[in-house]
């Protein structure tokens, strides 16, 4: 079966390979980095793809988060982590989906944190009554 890769929605925002910044890149929708990213990346539910060529060293904190390229820092996606060649990783990655592809790289700690949405799910799904509980377990 062929493996279903989600695309990321389109490209809002872009910094080219020969741009850095040096500070808080706090952005919406999409970015793609080609450049240099020194400080703190920012997005509540939005994605950042490290392109080939970037090299980051930054805290990120984003909904997801796409590696081909170099980060030094944290990550910390509250949807996913994808990581491929010849992406890499220094530092301390959470998530609740991780997906490292062979060739990709990562040096550091990995929590698998819980889905928001699954938790939420689980909350809200009825629990079966104590009776019935009992009577399959016998």
């Amino acid at each position: 079966m062929a493996k279903k890769v989600k695309k990321p929605d389109s490209i809002s925002t872009f910094l080219g390979i020969n741009a850095s910044v040096d500070g808080t890149l706090e952005f919406k929708g999409t970015i793609r980095l080609d450049g240099s990213v020194k400080g703190k990346i920012r997005s509540s539910d939005g994605t950042v793809i490290v392109g080939e060529k970037a090299k980051v060293n930054a805290d990120i904190a984003v909904g997801i988060a796409i590696v081909t390229g170099e980060v030094t820092g944290t990550i910390d996606a509250s949807d996913r982590i994808e990581v491929y060649p010849p992406g890499r990783i220094i530092g301390d990655i959470q998530a609740p989906i991780i997906s490292i592809e062979e060739g990709g790289k990562f040096n550091g700690n990995c929590a698998m944190k819980e889905d928001v949405e699954a938790t939420k799910k689980r909350k809200r799904a009825p629990m079966p009554p104590s009776d019935a509980l009992e009577k399959g377990a016998a």
